[in-house]
């Protein structure tokens, strides 16, 4: 299978670029290489990319008839990808979220393109209470990311017919080892804290409930999604993880001390609640995808980290600083003209 993967340069598309190689298929990437330079580890493989933001991919009908013409499946990973990216404009993530994304759709469906799996996100339900919740629960996102995506799919599912199947992954907050790793990421994060300054630091009271993914286990979810017949996909909405790694944060941080030899837990002076507070049924997608078997628990995820960042030499700088913090490398990014205010690439990008 030929899959036009967005975001191969990202957290999770340098997990998910290799698996796919190593799975048979051909993998095409599409990014603004807006993260090059972030790496923490080397990355495991060179894929051929087309150059260039989404936005203007699509707003090159004939360009764009002329990548997808031959690909069989859209990996949609490209965005802006989490709630202080969001914020920072929130018209420029409704723009790069939502409208490019649901264009990238339909211009996969004029070329042919059978199925687009849409990297969403389990912020879709924001505030939703201490109950679990289903794919059919009620969306109340709360941060502009929250917004975009929903909009997204409903805008992406409009286009659902006989030829043209999307798939609607819903991840929950991913965490976990990458090439390109996030250290804005709730396990990530306190785990860093804890092996570089023995803390491991809550930045809220700890009380809200988030699900947790593993990036390998999500790369997994993507490769099932695709590989699956028609019929289990079509115009389906997953939530991605297992109901059993639903964590109150203040748990996640006691499991982060449990591992880390030494550390103990820690407040930020500004610590408070947390208005998004969700827990996920993932019961569906077990259902479903029968080849999808995620392997990753919190514990395994945070001795992982450990390992690396130790291993690694890790320091609070290097973690505190722009390289892994999508926000503080954006702006950076910015600041050196690299990319103007509305993220487009100033550089010129050349194919590989």
């Amino acid at each position: 299978m030929k899959v036009l993967l967005t975001g191969h340069m990202g957290y999770i598309g340098s997990v998910l670029a290799p698996k796919l190689l190593d799975q048979g298929h051909q993998v095409v990437g599409l990014d603004s290489a807006l993260f090059e330079g972030c790496n923490f580890l080397p990355e495991r493989a060179k894929i051929a990319s087309v150059a260039g933001d989404v936005r203007e991919f699509v707003q090159d009908p004939a360009r764009a008839n002329e990548q997808l013409h031959d690909i069989d499946v859209v990996i949609h990973l490209a965005a802006l990808s989490n709630d202080p990216l969001g914020d920072y404009r929130p018209g420029l993530t409704q723009e790069i979220n939502a409208q490019a994304s649901i264009e990238l759709a339909r211009c996969a469906k004029r070329a042919g393109v059978t199925r687009f799996v849409f990297a969403s996100s389990c912020s879709n339900y924001g505030a939703s209470g201490d109950g679990f919740i289903t794919e059919q629960g009620t969306l109340n996102p709360v941060t502009a990311y929250g917004r975009s995506k929903v909009e997204a799919e409903i805008g992406i599912s409009m286009l659902a017919d006989e030829t043209f199947s999307p798939t609607f992954l819903r991840a929950s907050t991913a965490y976990g080892l990458s090439p390109l790793i996030r250290m804005d990421l709730v396990v990530n994060n306190l785990t860093a804290w804890a092996c570089t300054t023995g803390e491991v630091h809550l930045m809220s009271d700890g009380s809200p409930w988030r699900p947790i993914v593993h990036v390998e286990d999500i790369a997994a979810a993507y490769i099932a999604t695709i590989e699956a017949d028609r019929s289990e996909i079509h115009n389906e909405v997953f939530n991605v993880g297992q109901t059993t790694e639903n964590y109150q944060i203040r748990e996640i941080a006691e499991i982060v001390r449990d591992v880390v030899p030494g550390s103990k837990i820690g407040f930020s002076d500004e610590a408070s609640p947390d208005v998004r507070n969700y827990r996920v049924d993932c019961n569906y997608i077990a259902r479903k995808l029968h080849n999808f078997k995620p392997q990753w628990t919190c514990k395994r995820g945070v001795e992982q980290l450990f390992e690396a960042f130790t291993s690694n030499g890790l320091t609070f700088d290097q973690f505190n600083g722009p390289r892994f913090k999508r926000i503080a490398h954006m702006k950076e990014q910015i600041e050196r003209g690299s990319f103007n205010d509305d993220l487009f690439p100033v550089r010129e990008i050349v194919n590989v």
